[in-house]
């Protein structure tokens, strides 16, 4: 028999949470009874979704942000509590292939021992030879290492792993790299405690990216923590040398960003000019959700409690709103692992100029509208034949949203409805294979189709046709967007009531070794936008630099100019 029911010490731990009975329940009904797939009308393409702009356009609008921007209307917000785990999780797949156990104490000492704990990586994780053996075989976590222990003078993070290597008492790089053992290397990167750098565990914005030499021969690393802090001086300082940049971070993880921020804030203000204001906050617990067991019933820890999971990016959502509500007006939002160093960055800023400034005409245009319009309906008087025609053209033209036919009165309403609600400007870059949503016109609801980040787990793969044209798309979503958050007024809007609340992720996973099905709110650029108007625009490869795995510091776009 199916467990519905939640007991009083459910009902008491969802509350401690910030959940209630109702969202509880209709978590567990997206659950049992997931919601369709999305589906997919055809792929946004350049001219038929996407705008392309020439230099002159792309100067003019570039000239508009720079005045918002001197004005002090935009934030930069980054999306930062993600750990890099995934970053690492290559190396850490083959360093613990053969991990020492309580019940196999490592050589030459106790295992908490500095030397015990290298003695214990050197006899028990495999050395060159064999990973040379395994890549040839086809083993791809060998053949990561293989490739970051060659690349890794390439690193920004070399120096702090020679340090750390030197400190510890163990083979440095050169010697690793001669006696072909690599154990050292990566027990000293990935692990914490004892001298360890624990970057496995480390969050990916404190990660070293970039590295830039000194004239005095000194050499610089910067995290992409810092990095953003480099590109919002360049791109959404105000006249008075302000730069607001708000991070959502990990509670663990918070202190460690502070204190890069005290270290790096003066040399950078000093290099760039500017004033730094920096923001953090941490997801919500509201925002956690519950999961299911494969017979449908809450999904529960050993001792009974429900187990209650992060609700994914999309719960960043209510750090947006947040955001909104206390001040910020224009919101850049991006990545916090897609950043690139110095000698690239004008045409990353170049374009970070275009899109706000496509962002702050289109708000203005609207907002006229919406003026005029309410002003007319206000008075009692009859709509304009004109300035419904016109109103209506820059829905479908701007938005790709034509309203359907319907008499005057009504039409009006609707067209003040569509234009009344927060605005994006997205960056797709031309597509070249990397993982994530790109831009679609998706059926809708109501009838219509629209302009949605649409993520491959989204789509049903099983159904030919819409395969066909995921295989279609031509771009790709870089998480570049520029966001008004605020109405005519000024008033903020309520951004939970843009969202699609039905277009959530659900996901085969396990915990503690038992299979469960987790739920995860509606994307923060997919379902979390999907009622905002939205306008994509292209934008070169160049603008898009992630970092996935640490091997994606070895691309030419990450590595240091010789």
């Amino acid at each position: 028999m199916r467990d519905d029911g939640l007991s009083p010490a459910d009902l008491e731990q969802l509350r401690a949470h910030g959940i209630d009975r109702a969202e509880a329940e209709r978590q567990l009904a997206l659950l049992r009874e997931p919601p369709p797939k999305a589906r997919l009308a055809r792929p946004c393409t350049a001219g038929d979704g996407i705008a392309r702009l020439g230099p002159e356009e792309e100067e003019r609008l570039g000239a508009l942000f720079d005045r918002a921007a001197a004005a002090g209307r935009v934030t930069r917000m980054v999306p930062a509590s993600g750990a890099a785990s995934r970053m690492f999780r290559a190396l850490a797949r083959v360093l613990d292939a053969e991990r020492p156990t309580a019940s196999r104490p490592a050589p030459g000492g106790a295992t908490g021992s500095e030397g015990g704990r290298h003695r214990a990586a050197e006899q028990l994780a495999p050395a060159l030879p064999a990973l040379e053996a395994a890549a040839a075989g086809g083993d791809a976590g060998a053949r990561a290492v293989l490739e970051f222990v060659a690349g890794l003078d390439e690193l920004a993070l070399r120096d702090e792993l020679a340090a750390a290597l030197a400190a510890a008492g163990a083979p440095g790089i050169d010697d690793c790299r001669r006696s072909g053992d690599p154990r050292p290397l990566l027990a000293t990167l990935l692990r914490a405690g004892g001298g360890g750098l624990g970057y496995a565990d480390r969050p990916k914005g404190l990660i070293p990216f970039h590295r830039y030499g000194g004239g005095d021969g000194a050499r610089e690393a910067r995290t992409p923590f810092e990095e953003h802090l480099v590109e919002a001086a360049g791109s959404i300082r105000g006249r008075d040398g302000r730069c607001r940049l708000h991070f959502t971070v990990a509670p663990e993880h918070e202190a460690a960003f502070r204190e890069l921020l005290a270290r790096a804030v003066p040399r950078l203000e000093s290099e760039a000019g500017a004033r730094f204001e920096v923001g953090f906050s941490h997801q919500s617990p509201a925002t956690d959700t519950l999961a299911v067991d494969p017979e449908g019933r809450p999904f529960r820890e050993d001792g009974g409690a429900l187990l209650l999971r992060p609700g994914g990016h999309g719960s960043v959502l209510v750090n947006l709103d947040a955001l909104a509500r206390g001040g910020a007006d224009l919101v850049q939002l991006k990545n916090i692992d897609n950043v690139v160093p110095d000698r690239l960055r004008p045409e990353v800023l170049r374009w970070q100029r275009a899109l706000g400034g496509m962002l702050v005409e289109l708000e203005a245009r609207a907002h006229g509208l919406l003026d005029r319009l309410e002003a007319e309906a206000a008075g009692g008087g009859a709509p304009d034949p004109a300035l419904l025609a016109e109103a209506e053209r820059f829905c479908a033209e701007a938005f790709g949203r034509p309203l359907p036919p319907a008499p005057p009165e009504a039409r009006r309403a609707a067209v003040i409805d569509r234009l009344d609600r927060p605005l994006r400007v997205c960056g797709m870059v031309p597509n070249r294979g990397e993982p994530g949503g790109g831009p679609f016109w998706v059926d809708g609801r109501d009838g219509g189709v629209s302009r949605q980040i649409v993520e491959k787990a989204e789509i049903d793969l099983d159904d030919p046709g819409q395969a066909a044209i995921l295989a279609a798309a031509t771009h790709f979503n870089s998480v570049d967007l520029a966001c008004a958050l605020r109405d005519r007024q000024g008033h903020p809007y309520p951004l939970a009531g843009f969202a699609d609340p039905a277009a959530v992720f659900i996901a085969a996973k396990s915990h503690q070794g038992r299979p469960l099905r987790a739920l995860e709110r509606p994307g923060l650029w997919n379902g979390g936008m999907a009622r905002w108007n939205t306008v994509f625009v292209e934008v070169p490869a160049a603008t898009f630099a992630p970092v996935k795995t640490v091997l994606d510091l070895l691309r030419p776009e990450h590595r240091a100019a010789r």
